[in-house]
């Protein structure tokens, strides 16, 4: 049977890929493969089900794959945070009895789903011995306005799902400006959409003719 992983005092009954609080234990059984042993982390119910269907390499890609499944489930949750902010939620003029519930609750659910998305959970060890590879593949992703996304290309498909851009249109932009500059890419194919493909051509020429200046 797996070996549950080292818990924290403060991290007991705590999901290990949410931070939600959980009662349930997944069990993630090692392949050849898979660079740590077979191992037991705490996790909601939510969590276990998406973390079954996704054991993927290793327990670190398990839970990457668990935040990107979190993140299409609470994508609407997650728009709250980019179309508003919580001054604009606090002092909208939303008072009848469907909108009214709205402007009250719309804040916390963006917050509950922002922190669900951004918990990477504790350092993983084994009877006090850290595992390797947790620090290298955390840096691999890609935080943008609060939200911490697996990858550059997760953060793309997110934005231009919820803000429906073009997605095709949106990575061009951002493999010209950098990562550096993901918001002003943003802010570019919002400006701009349903153009043409001839119009995001001519675009993108003129951001390249601006950056040989």
């Amino acid at each position: 049977m797996p070996t549950l992983i080292d818990i924290p005092f403060e991290q007991r009954h705590t999901c290990w890929f949410c931070a939600e609080p959980s009662n349930q234990v997944f069990d993630y059984y090692r392949m050849t493969h898979t660079p740590h042993p077979s191992l037991a982390v705490p996790a909601c119910k939510e969590c276990l089900g998406l973390a079954k269907k996704n054991p993927l390499t290793s327990i670190w890609d398990c839970r990457d794959a668990v935040k990107d499944q979190l993140m299409h489930i609470y994508r609407k949750d997650l728009a709250i945070g980019i179309n508003w902010t919580e001054q604009e939620l606090a002092e909208s003029e939303f008072e009848c009895k469907i909108f009214g519930g709205f402007k009250k609750s719309a804040w916390m659910m963006y917050q509950i789903a922002q922190g669900r998305i951004n918990a990477k959970g504790w350092p993983l060890s084994l009877d006090g011995i850290i595992l390797d590879g947790e620090h290298g593949h955390y840096q691999a992703g890609f935080e943008f306005d609060g939200v911490r996304f697996t990858s550059l290309p997760k953060a793309i498909e997110h934005y231009s799902n919820t803000l429906s851009l073009d997605a095709r249109f949106l990575q061009q932009l951002v493999t010209l400006l950098g990562k550096a500059k993901f918001g002003h890419a943003i802010k570019i194919a919002r400006l701009n959409i349903g153009i043409t493909h001839e119009h995001q051509r001519k675009i993108i020429d003129e951001l390249i003719e601006d950056a040989d200046q």
